[in-house]
């Protein structure tokens, strides 16, 4: 094992090259900072999470990547969930959102997404490199972390940063570190899926909605992807995927044709790429942010993907960190203030959709999506929720606001229904 005695130096150091890392690192080397990413995969490298919201658009348009997201990307004009109606579902369309967002957003190739946006790192001047995996981080002082990187070939280097930013993702290098991740102890989950040939998109406009199924032990997803191809999966209580024995292909096909409407759909197609699952889903931190370092995406928490709200929420605190870090750097003094706010708003826009998220499932609320009503604007105002605009637009959050009060009254009304639904999820959640 080689290691070198030199130390690099930089401003800040980025751990992770997705959809947050780059995010940071883009937006931090614009203002003139020395920026070293670190991915310790190399692009192009799978990921789940192909479906991306229409509050994702601004932030491509600031970031200058817009037009490449397009050349990349499925129009995505709504999402679908079942229903008891002719046809089987009902689109939750983008364009009758309340609020400012856009009213379409994309499918994407997770692959090719995350490299187009680790280039656009690089092209705006970070030093973005890959293959390299971060094993420590030690900090001296608030401005001076010591970073040990693996490189290939066993290389080992260190690079002194004035700040940190953690956005690896599922791995929560510095949470778990830190011992700051924890599970959520009111919703687990975890997930089966792979890609299918000849699957039946949607007619017409709506060919590339993703479409949302319910089934016994959880939800499951079908997204089309810019090959023609379809991602399709399930999303189940972690007990379900437990029973699973043998084959994971034969596993994941027994559960798809648990839903009749999506199974139909699957009529003709072909499983065209290996079965993957992943393990239980939902976590958080207790704390996003400290002297000299900060946490970023699903470095610091994930939700359940039900409303497709991973890259959206990653890339929205990256860009919001960016405001965090060049502050501290320049202020030390506002640092503890800035981290405070953009957690707590991190926080509340979580806990809206997490609202939505630890319900799906229980009577009530899949009623309330399946015989949707627009009385006080309430189901434009989930619309709004869909598209991923929680966090400032007033007109939106009275409708969640609201919506939660007529939740509340049809739980009174179907208590007993409501109280099996909800102990349900509970112990599933503790089975996790």
């Amino acid at each position: 094992m080689e290691r070198e005695t030199a130390v690099e130096r930089c401003d800040v150091t980025v751990i992770g090259g997705g959809p947050a890392g780059s995010t940071v690192a883009a937006l931090l080397a614009r203002r003139g900072y020395r920026v070293i990413a670190l991915e310790k995969e190399r692009h192009p490298r799978f990921h789940i999470g192909e479906s991306l919201l229409p509050m994702n658009l601004p932030i491509f348009e600031r970031l200058g990547v817009l037009d490449k997201v397009r050349t990349l990307g499925v129009l995505k004009a709504g999402a679908d969930f079942e229903a008891d109606n002719e046809r089987g579902y009902n689109v939750f369309s983008f364009g009758r959102a309340l609020g400012d967002s856009p009213p379409h957003s994309y499918q994407v190739w997770r692959q090719d997404f995350d490299r187009m946006l680790y280039e656009h790192a690089r092209e705006c001047g970070a030093d973005a490199r890959e293959g390299q995996e971060v094993l420590k981080v030690e900090q001296a002082g608030p401005r001076e972390s010591l970073i040990e990187v693996r490189a290939g070939e066993g290389r080992h280097y260190c690079i002194e940063a004035r700040y940190v930013v953690d956005a690896s993702g599922r791995d929560a290098f510095l949470s778990s570190k830190k011992k700051l991740k924890r599970r959520n102890r009111l919703h687990q989950s975890a997930a089966i899926f792979g890609r299918f040939a000849n699957a039946a998109r949607r007619p017409g406009e709506d060919a590339g909605n993703v479409s949302i199924y319910r089934f016994e032990h959880g939800w499951m997803w079908m997204i089309p992807l810019p090959d023609g191809s379809m991602s399709v999966g399930a999303v189940c209580w972690p007990d379900y995927l437990k029973r699973r024995r043998g084959d994971t292909r034969q596993f994941l096909l027994d559960t798809l044709r648990q839903n009749a409407a999506l199974w139909q759909r699957l009529d003709g197609a072909e499983l065209v790429d290996e079965v993957r699952a992943a393990g239980n889903y939902s976590y958080d931190s207790t704390q996003m942010a400290g002297q000299g370092w900060i946490l970023v995406g699903d470095a610091f928490a994930f939700l359940d993907p039900v409303f497709s709200s991973g890259v959206y929420l990653a890339m929205d605190a990256a860009e919001r960190a960016v405001e965090v870090v060049d502050g501290a750097l320049r202020e030390p003094g506002r640092e503890a203030a800035l981290q405070r706010a953009l957690e707590k708003r991190l926080r509340e826009g979580m806990a809206r959709f997490a609202f939505f998220i630890y319900r799906f499932n229980e009577p009530v609320m899949r009623q309330m999506f399946r015989d949707p009503r627009n009385v006080w604007q309430l189901e434009q105002g989930v619309i709004s929720m869909l598209a991923g605009d929680l966090f400032d637009a007033p007109r939106v959050l009275l409708r969640l606001r609201l919506f939660k009060l007529v939740y509340a009254i049809m739980v009174l009304r179907n208590v007993r229904r409501w109280w099996a639904g909800h102990r349900q999820r509970l112990a599933q959640a503790r089975a996790g």
